[in-house]
């Protein structure tokens, strides 16, 4: 099955700074269905994780064979945590790229987490700041310049398979996604009436580096891991990726509101 053209539109993906990540992933995906795009980036954040920051000329190049004909690709840096970044990032991608039709918020805090035992105030709201509060002001200003005569208007957004299973020692984290969760119906409901379709993706465990040997998982977790997948392997970047392609995409048109798991079987038990 060939999935509809997204010629003509154009695309705002965050969080998309790693040429492993799902952002970048999701990022191909749409360049190679014909759509512009505005990745959005935030190196201070990978630098501190095990992984490290990728070149973003890497990131680009990686992206830029896919694209299209005439469409574009632009870049934006922001910290989606400070006053009026989220608005911000719409307004200069709108002055950058025209119009935008999709919105994939694939941006997210990690680390920085802990048990209900240890969570801080200061965890608990650099959480809840950048991995729901940034999203939900980023819908909103992306729902405020959409026309709604406008086809095809889209917003993903991301979580975490909490409602399925426990995540030990990530209590802000997972509070902050199961927010976005929990909130998807009722943001659907106002949007779909602006020509918006918002639906949410849990990609499961999906391996954008931090499942690589030598990133402080030893290999015995690593390996019970992936046997609890029927096909014995993490997720890649690209498995998530094409679900939220098709769901952007016009043959999507008849999905709205849901909460979606993409895990390739994955057994919590």
């Amino acid at each position: 099955m060939t999935i509809s053209s997204l010629q003509g539109r154009t695309a705002l993906i965050t969080g998309a700074s790693r040429v492993g990540g799902i952002g970048a992933a999701v990022a191909r995906r749409l360049a190679s269905m014909g759509a512009s795009l505005v990745i959005h980036h935030h190196q201070p954040h990978d630098t501190t994780q095990p992984w490290g920051a990728d070149d973003l000329a890497q990131v680009l190049d990686s992206i830029r064979p896919h694209l299209r004909e005439d469409a574009g690709l632009v870049d934006l840096p922001g910290d989606l945590t400070e006053p009026g970044a989220p608005e911000n990032l719409v307004q200069q991608a709108v002055a950058a790229a025209g119009p935008l039709d999709v919105l994939v918020c694939n941006h997210a805090r990690s680390g920085g987490d802990a048990t209900l035992t240890n969570i801080t105030l200061e965890q608990l709201d650099e959480h809840w700041a950048t991995d729901a509060r940034s999203v939900l002001l980023l819908t909103k200003a992306f729902a405020a310049q959409h026309d709604p005569a406008r086809p095809g208007g889209r917003v993903v957004w991301m979580t975490s398979g909490q409602q399925d299973g426990p995540m030990v020692g990530e209590v802000a984290y997972g509070a902050a996604k199961a927010a976005l969760a929990g909130m998807t119906l009722t943001v659907a409901d106002e949007l779909v009436d602006q020509g918006i379709l918002l639906n949410t993706v849990n990609p499961g465990p999906v391996n954008t580096g931090f499942l690589d040997p030598g990133m402080g998982i030893d290999e015995n977790t690593l390996e019970s891991l992936r046997q609890r997948f029927p096909s014995r392997r993490f997720g890649t970047p690209d498995d998530p990726a094409r679900l939220i392609s098709w769901l952007v995409s016009d043959d999507g048109e008849w999905v709205v509101g849901q909460v979606l798991n993409t895990e390739g079987g994955f057994r919590r038990w």
